[in-house]
């Protein structure tokens, strides 16, 4: 009996390390897939005939990579707001557009800019130190843009539910002002709220001719239902060393 229970015992051990091995070799297929599906989307992008490159749409592409299926998407990063070098007029309409507190809207956006360094108008230090303290914030605002969107969680008056509602919004990699086409409705809405003056000029005039900046999400589905999802923000133009920069990745595991 004794030798039966070990028996039993070690094939159960054995069973459960092959399906673990299984399932490391699964999401290596589904990670190799989705990777490669981004190189193929940089590669579309990158053709010099502008009626064969991939659209900046945001539309679903199905492509095969090996025996994986990859569902992309490519997006036009400055459609998005960066709170870096946004006014701050344009992220009080934001903050008023995903439900903020209409009468603490403006302060906030205030508060990002001095968090930033973006502020036209900041409180001097002294000042800001108070507000953090009375807050129960043993910090204040370094002034430096931020370097991940999860920074904004420190900003006095900033709740997890608001930054939850401006993240999808959100880039560190775009402009100062999104693109006015911009296919994401609440960017849209938050720029009709700002004033418009003739000689303004657009997004599209202040950036650098040949060179735009994309979201890329490969989202694979590999052998034995493994899914692995990848976020790449690449800048593409025919001036940079290799023809494209990543400046940005991010993966997950399902």
């Amino acid at each position: 009996m004794l030798i039966a229970f070990l028996v039993a015992h070690l094939t159960a051990s054995g069973r459960t390390e092959v399906r673990i091995a299984g399932n490391l070799v699964d999401n290596a297929v589904a990670e190799a897939a989705a990777d490669g599906a981004i190189s193929q989307a940089i590669f579309k992008l990158s053709d010099p005939r502008p009626d064969q490159r991939w659209r900046l749409d945001g539309a679903l592409r199905q492509v095969a990579i090996g025996n994986s299926r990859v569902a992309l998407q490519l997006e036009d990063e400055a459609g998005r707001i960066n709170p870096n070098l946004a006014s701050a007029d344009l992220l009080e309409a934001l903050l008023q557009i995903v439900g903020g507190d209409p009468q603490r809207t403006g302060r906030l956006a205030l508060a990002i800019g001095e968090w930033v360094g973006s502020a036209q108008a900041a409180q001097d230090p002294a000042a800001m130190v108070a507000q953090y303290r009375a807050a129960g914030l043993d910090y204040r605002p370094p002034g430096e843009p931020l370097e991940s969107l999860d920074e904004l969680g420190r900003v006095v008056g900033m709740t997890p539910a608001v930054l939850a509602a401006l993240r999808p919004h959100l880039t560190l990699y775009g402009p100062a002002e999104p693109n006015p086409n911009s296919p994401d409705p609440v960017v849209a809405a938050a720029l009709a709220r700002l004033p418009h003056t003739g000689n303004a000029s657009s997004p599209a005039d202040q950036q650098t001719p040949d060179l735009q900046t994309v979201r890329i999400i490969a989202t694979a589905q590999g052998p034995g239902n493994a899914r692995v999802s990848r976020t790449a923000i690449v800048q593409i133009g025919t001036m940079l060393p290799a023809g494209y920069n990543v400046l940005a990745w991010r993966s997950r595991i399902d």
